[in-house]
């Protein structure tokens, strides 16, 4: 058997690689920039090596019933993990994928064939203009892991992106995004605030070194406008290998503090991650 060879290619917004697993046969990293961006084992897709991509797993999984299809919004698509994820988990989801960089798309479905039957759209473009231009009440999920080298774009944290997602959810609809910051946690804050301000149902799921404001980190905030399950999110965080802590109710507002919501015209990307700051989890 041929031994999987390391892939690197320049794509539209950087250089990418993808590097075999050696302890697992048909498991891949790949990188942009030296950056781990996404794991994916093409014989287990329910793998979810990275720490803050087994906590989106989590609430895919908790937001509906087992199994159940679902539709499912994606901006940001790296390697396409959550879409084989949800695939995989939720057989029958139809699922859009929305990613900026389109040779980097070509690059994974090239080496990383999706499976097959699996109804995964992939599309070219960037995730605010395809937001604004989707239906209206066409996703039960909307996942954002959108960053432009290391940090979330501006257009992606303000007052009217969040309009937007709201827009495109259906009634009792789920908004998720990995988002990353560090104590005092200005940019965190300022999201939850402007979450808040469409979403009357939010949760911060984090590391407690995170949380503590020990160190840089990737922290998934939940949205919704009906209440989700966080008694089992909790749980589920808890029984990772590195565990993480669910905030919400008067904890999370007490987080938030005196935040206030990004409009357009004061919208900041996340702030530039610390060197090292990203490992594989």
């Amino acid at each position: 058997m041929t031994e999987p060879i390391p892939v690197a290619r320049a794509v539209d917004h950087g250089f990418a690689k993808l590097m075999p697993d050696v302890d697992r046969a048909r498991a891949w990293l790949l990188t942009v920039d030296g950056a781990p961006q996404s794991y994916v084992d093409l014989d287990e897709p329910t793998h979810l090596e990275f720490e803050y991509t087994r906590r989106l797993g989590h609430v895919l999984d908790t937001v509906a019933e087992a199994g159940r299809p679902l539709d499912v919004l994606h901006l940001g698509g790296g390697a396409l993990t959550l879409p084989r994820y949800l695939a995989a988990t939720r057989p029958g989801s139809r699922q859009d994928v929305v990613e900026a960089d389109q040779e980097l798309l070509r690059l994974v479905v090239e080496h990383l064939p999706l499976p097959d039957g699996a109804s995964i759209a992939l599309h070219g473009a960037d995730a605010r203009a395809w937001l604004e231009a989707a239906p209206a009440d066409s996703a039960d999920v909307l996942v954002a892991d959108v960053f432009g080298g290391s940090r979330v774009p501006a257009h992606l944290t303000s007052l009217g992106y969040v309009r937007e997602a709201d827009r495109v959810l259906r009634d009792g609809g789920v908004y998720l995004a990995n988002l990353a910051d560090a104590a005092p946690f200005t940019f965190l804050r300022s999201q939850l605030a402007t979450l808040g301000t469409v979403f009357p149902e939010l949760a911060l799921i984090a590391e407690p070194g995170v949380l503590r404001g020990r160190r840089f980190g990737n922290a998934v905030v939940v949205a919704a406008r009906e209440p989700f399950d966080t008694a089992a999110l909790a749980r589920l965080t808890a029984s990772d290998a590195f565990p993480a802590r669910v905030r919400h109710g008067a904890a999370l507002r007490d987080f938030t503090g005196g935040a206030r919501p990004v409009r357009d015209e004061d919208a900041v990307p996340s702030p530039e991650p610390p060197d090292g700051a990203f490992g594989i989890g």
